[in-house]
């Protein structure tokens, strides 16, 4: 992993790896770090990835916080998209 410096939090922070775990009830692809779930909002191969947190950490949780847009994302084996 490399280091990353958040340009919000003003501290070094690591690439997020994001493992790919399957596709909510809304088709969203659903990724897992840390015991943590992340979701898709948008996974249209020609947009960027729009990752947030899942509410409560549930697979099926609709999506909550966006995470920090100077997080580095490594998709693991690779980004699901539509």
């Amino acid at each position: 992993m490399n280091p990353m410096f958040s340009l919000y939090k003003n501290e070094i922070m690591k690439t997020l790896e994001l493992t790919h775990i399957g596709r909510d009830s809304w088709d969203r692809p659903v990724y897992e770090c840390d015991g943590k779930l992340y979701c898709d909002v948008d996974p249209r191969k020609h947009l960027p990835a729009n990752i947030c947190t899942k509410v409560n950490n549930e697979f099926d949780g609709e999506p909550d916080c966006p995470i920090d847009p100077g997080v580095e994302v490594a998709f693991i084996p690779s980004r699901d998209t539509w």
